[in-house]
């Protein structure tokens, strides 16, 4: 496997300390070659293993250095990879110690030789006991720090400025230059929710907590009898709500499959009034279920649809083209820049697959799309949109995260390029045959927003000025100094099926006052009622946003 690319020495001299206190990269490498660890590196022996003065004393270090990122008992937060589980756990001591002494500053981790063998063999160590850790060693300054930033430059915001009705619009000609400013290590402390604490809709709206004490709920959808259907990726299972009753909770609830693979992406198929299976994304594979109106757990075993690239982003959302040939599956890159030429960690990345819909016949429906985390059809038009996390790295505002609509055959500039002819300065001088080639999306957003799921807003519930108009939800920023995200945007089409650049702020108040987090919207979707639910993996809910009148 092909080395990273790395930002020259100059250029990650422009990184400041904060970005140095986190282990944080967007990559996920297989555990068993851990970021490109080499043999020799990997077997070498932590000579603290076990030792609980080492651990202890790892653990106030990882409190200074890493908990900003990667959370105060390393359960990670947007493109921040876990290390409570997955392949850090996995992987060997040596391995961690040549990762943190070496690190890879184009997907955002420092190298950290700078502190002492024994400080890095400390970490090592505590790191290796996150599975066992409940409460943080030392809480992250960035944290506990006031929020003193100056006021940001518009077109460009922060949380500070986010409410209900603002509306904004983001073009290439506001974009600054890589490295304007420093690159941020600025990950959430998600805490818990203060009492009386709810989020905030626009005037004649109100919001209800729909349900509470998940495992972190992730995408949701309507079937067509109406019932609402929710991946619990952290436990692996779909759950069904059915109803709702006059205070806005589920009137029934059940648990339709277990045992699945960080499931994320649902779709019904057929399109229509009766399908026949439900298409669920795992992070490794298409799965499919039998499926009938009205069942409320699985009529049979799943069956293997087709494989995915696992690791890295591991979201894999579906969705059905109306005339129901064609299957698309939104697949992350395994990294924040690499090379796909000289990475092989990144084939068939970062792209929209198609595939007939037994999985047959799978192509590149459109690529260079970093992090497509959600993908939806526009219910008028048959059109696919994406919403997008793009790179890290270059700067508080750079790049822009996006919501478009998707061309066959069009290619959107990762890794080489953004929002058309720009060229990513840790790829200077390659691929200039592409430049021309790539397409500018048509809404630009906060960059670092990490946008994860959109829907169309179809009901007659709402004003009519929303109906057709697109929801997304902003999971929250980590690479920005001062927060941004932790909302739900509104993108008004004005009954054109088109989107003309702006968006507007729609939900907010997931972050406090001093910066502390307490929720990250992640999926939307319609109820049958014409209200809009929200699922939020950092208070593990489900909010119900109703139009109550003026």
């Amino acid at each position: 496997m092909a080395k990273h690319s790395w930002v020259s020495s100059a250029a990650f001299r422009a990184v400041p300390l904060a970005l140095a206190g986190c282990l944080a990269t967007a990559t996920t490498h297989a555990a068993e070659n851990f970021h490109d660890a080499p043999a020799a590196a990997s077997s070498v022996a932590n000579p603290y293993h076990g030792q609980a003065a080492a651990a202890h004393a790892g653990g106030q270090l990882y409190g200074n250095y890493c908990a900003s990122c990667h959370g105060g008992t390393g359960q990670g937060s947007g493109n921040i990879p876990a290390l409570r589980q997955g392949p850090a756990q996995q992987a060997t001591e040596g391995a961690l110690f040549w990762f943190i002494t070496k690190g890879s500053p184009a997907n955002g981790m420092p190298a950290w030789s700078s502190l002492s063998e024994q400080q890095r063999w400390q970490i090592v160590t505590y790191v290796k006991t996150l599975p066992t850790v409940t409460t943080a060693a030392v809480e992250p300054a960035a944290v506990q720090s006031p929020i003193n930033t100056p006021p940001p430059t518009p077109p460009f915001t922060d949380f500070r400025y986010e409410a209900p009705g603002h509306s904004r619009k983001i073009t290439v000609n506001d974009l600054p230059a890589p490295y304007a400013t420093h690159s941020a290590g600025n990950g959430p402390e998600v805490v818990a929710r203060p009492d009386g604490v709810l989020p905030k809709a626009p005037a004649g709206f109100k919001v209800n907590l729909f349900a509470e004490g998940l495992h972190t709920p992730r995408v949701i959808r309507q079937a067509p009898n109406g019932d609402m259907f929710l991946a619990e990726s952290g436990n692996g299972q779909i759950r069904i709500y059915r109803g709702i009753t006059a205070d806005g909770k589920p009137a029934q609830t059940a648990v339709f499959a277990t045992g699945l693979k960080k499931p994320y992406g649902i779709a019904f198929y057929p399109v229509g009034p009766n399908p026949q299976w439900i298409y669920v994304g795992n992070t490794d594979a298409v799965i499919r279920f039998p499926y009938r109106n009205g069942d409320l757990k699985a009529r049979g075993p799943a069956e293997h649809i087709a494989d995915l690239p696992s690791g890295g982003h591991w979201t894999r959302d579906i969705a059905f083209s109306l005339d129901n040939k064609t299957m698309f599956v939104a697949v992350g890159s395994a990294s924040n820049i690499d090379d796909p030429d000289t990475t092989p960690a990144e084939h068939e990345r970062a792209n929209i697959l198609a595939f007939n819909p037994d999985g047959s016949n799978k192509r590149v429906y459109a690529s260079g799309i970093r992090n497509p985390s959600g993908i939806a059809i526009d219910p008028k038009n048959g059109q696919l949109w994406t919403t997008v996390n793009e790179r890290d790295g270059l700067g508080d505002n750079l790049v822009p995260d996006y919501i478009t609509s998707v061309r066959e055959g069009g290619f959107y500039g990762w890794p080489w390029w953004y929002m058309g002819g720009h060229q990513d300065p840790r790829h200077e001088g390659k691929h200039p045959e592409l430049k021309d080639k790539v397409i500018t999306p048509d809404v630009l957003l906060q960059p670092h927003n990490a946008s994860l799921q959109i829907t169309f807003y179809e009901a007659n519930h709402f004003p009519a000025e929303y109906r057709g108009d697109v929801f997304a939800a902003e999971h929250g920023s980590w690479n920005k100094a001062t927060r941004v995200g932790y909302e739900v945007i509104r993108i008004p089409r004005h009954h054109t099926g088109k989107a003309s650049g702006e968006y507007e702020d729609f939900l907010t108040g997931f972050v406090l006052p001093d910066g502390r987090v307490w929720g990250r919207p992640v999926s939307l979707a319609t109820a049958p009622d014409g209200s809009l639910l929200v699922t939020d993996d950092g208070s593990d809910s489900i909010w119900r946003v109703d139009y109550v009148g003026k």
